[in-house]
């Protein structure tokens, strides 16, 4: 049994550590609303941006645009949106699983980083770090997103990379957050059920003026830029939930442990009293 000593100590110990991580759950709970807001004040856009080009692409009919083709073969972009900070329970490493097991090769991804956890991780494991972006989420902006949107776009049209996806993580609510793996460019959009049982006729085609090129040249970028600022709120958002849930899972296990160990104490007390009565009780019948 450990001494009342070390026990003590330790006990100290997980007290000052318990201290630390209730005063981490708290500021990530102020944190936590805040970016919850930001969340959900842009979600109404982003689900109409999404809706908006989707319509479009719809009654366009056969268009052609690098937007909207896949090259085939080539190398593949991923925007990945991790934090730059730890202690955050599994919010970072999801992410990392999330690109390790898409099935893309390490040697043909380019991985623009946000968030130095992401950045370090997936260089650790052998991927090709092509851009880092990591001071983006400190304070995450739409100039930020656009700066980056005008990266990719710019290295796909080169034909550095034929493919853009978002890796980031979904904010459901406070203990709900799904890391998804979104693709970009080129464009496609999968038909629901509804829409699949649509007669081909009964939708009418766009126009475009002066051209569906040229319109496309336009809104897709937007569309893109409006994708990976949406992503960074909700990461954000989410960030922050996983770690108020992590420090507060750190806080009642201190907490249980410093009843535990407050019971070794008591017991090794218990255990020290016993032991001096003894030895007095012995030493005053080798007296008498």
């Amino acid at each position: 049994m450990a001494s009342m000593r070390d026990i003590k100590r330790r006990r100290e110990s997980i007290q000052s550590t318990g201290q630390i991580t209730k005063a981490m759950k708290l500021v990530a709970t102020v944190k936590l609303q805040k970016a919850k807001a930001r969340a959900e004040e842009s979600q109404p856009y982003f689900n109409a941006m999404y809706a908006t080009v989707k319509s479009m692409l719809k009654k366009s009919g056969n268009i052609r645009h690098p937007y909207l083709d896949a090259a085939g073969g080539g190398k593949k972009g991923v925007i990945v949106i991790t934090s730059n900070r730890g202690l955050a329970g599994g919010y970072n490493s999801n992410v990392m699983k999330l690109v390790t097991g898409s099935g893309m090769k390490k040697e043909d991804t380019l991985v623009y980083a946000i968030g130095r956890k992401g950045r370090d991780g997936l260089a650790r494991r052998g991927y090709h770090i092509e851009q880092d972006y990591s001071e983006v989420m400190n304070e995450p902006l739409f100039s930020d997103a656009s700066a980056i949107g005008k990266q990719v776009l710019s290295d796909f049209a080169e034909g550095k990379i034929n493919e853009i996806y978002l890796a980031y993580t979904v904010f459901r609510n406070t203990v709900s957050h799904v890391p998804t793996l979104l693709r970009l460019l080129p464009v496609s959009f999968e038909e629901t059920q509804e829409e699949e049982a649509a007669p081909a006729d009964a939708l009418t085609l766009m126009n475009y003026e002066p051209e569906a090129e040229e319109a496309f040249e336009l809104i897709i970028p937007k569309y893109v830029n409006s994708l990976i600022y949406g992503g960074l709120v909700q990461a954000l958002a989410s960030e922050n939930g996983a770690r108020m849930q992590a420090m507060d899972s750190a806080t009642n296990n201190a907490d249980e442990m410093i009843s535990d160990l407050a019971l070794k104490y008591n017991r090794a007390r218990q255990s020290s009293i016993t032991q001096e009565l003894t030895e007095i009780i012995a030493g005053a019948n080798a007296i008498s």
